[in-house]
């Protein structure tokens, strides 16, 4: 009953209410926009459907009929619904709070050298012109440690000739992917949990699903190139950049400032 007393309070308030009301309006809506095309979209469209009809039916039904019962059931289901939100939407909530300690004001940058950053260049533009998948996550601020632990572990310089190595076709370790931290290959044939996300093409291949999955739970930059098309991608912070050529590729390496968490060389 406090719920609808104070929401008839609110429509009634004047200016100081309208203003409270937008407040909420910007919360929602950005809250929706940073949950379109995640796992937790569809969740969200059910729940406002609920919402609104719940809302709909109490308030007005409520009111007129003086239905105490069913405000006093609303009130109880409605302290619930917001531990409801935490559960459901904790990976979203995850996400979110990871890309807010991301930002360029909570974190110092460090640049890796630029000779790592050639090898990889290199070894990538070598794979592109003979279509040999390959699938590299450079370490950021936020650990692979978890991934190097799941692939074989390695503590090698980066080098073109090795990456060459560990993608060439039959190889044992080819179909992971290879773990960078710092200036050193930390592991490869580690495996990534692959992009649920509804809205991606149903084309898209697994190393560019893995690629994205990580790139959404992890700060990480990942550099994929396709074994169908030999084209070159970069995923970072859940968004995919396809057909790079090695010029565009080591610039956006360099500005995406690749830190050095653990192995600096």
């Amino acid at each position: 009953m406090d719920f609808l007393n104070r929401l008839q309070t609110m429509i009634s308030g004047g200016v100081p209410a309208f203003v409270e009301i937008f407040l909420l309006f910007l919360i929602i809506l950005a809250g929706a926009k940073f949950l379109i095309g995640s796992r937790g979209a569809p969740v969200l469209r059910g729940i406002l459907l609920l919402i609104g009809l719940s809302i709909g039916i109490v308030f007005f039904a409520a009111n007129i009929f003086e239905l105490v019962h069913i405000q006093w059931v609303f009130e109880k289901l409605a302290a619930l619904f917001f531990l409801a939100l935490l559960i459901i939407f904790q990976p979203e909530l995850r996400r979110g709070l990871l890309r807010l300690g991301m930002h360029p004001i909570f974190r110092k940058v460090v640049r890796a050298s630029s000779p790592a950053i050639d090898e990889v260049v290199d070894a990538v533009s070598d794979m592109s012109g003979n279509k040999v998948g390959a699938l590299i996550a450079i370490q950021r601020t936020v650990s692979l440690e978890p991934y190097v632990e799941g692939g074989t572990r390695m503590n090698a310089e980066i080098t073109k000739e090795l990456l060459l190595s560990i993608f060439y076709p039959g190889t044992a370790l080819h179909d992971g992917g290879v773990v960078i931290q710092g200036n050193r290959v930390a592991a490869a044939g580690c495996l990534f949990q692959l992009s649920e996300n509804p809205e991606l093409s149903k084309t898209l291949g697994t190393r560019h699903r893995a690629g994205l999955g990580l790139s959404e739970e992890n700060d990480a930059v990942t550099v994929v190139v396709s074994e169908e098309t030999g084209k070159i991608s970069v995923c970072v912070d859940g968004k995919l950049t396809t057909g790079m050529t090695p010029d565009t590729l080591r610039k956006t390496l360099t500005e995406l400032c690749i830190e050095s968490v653990e192995g600096g060389a």
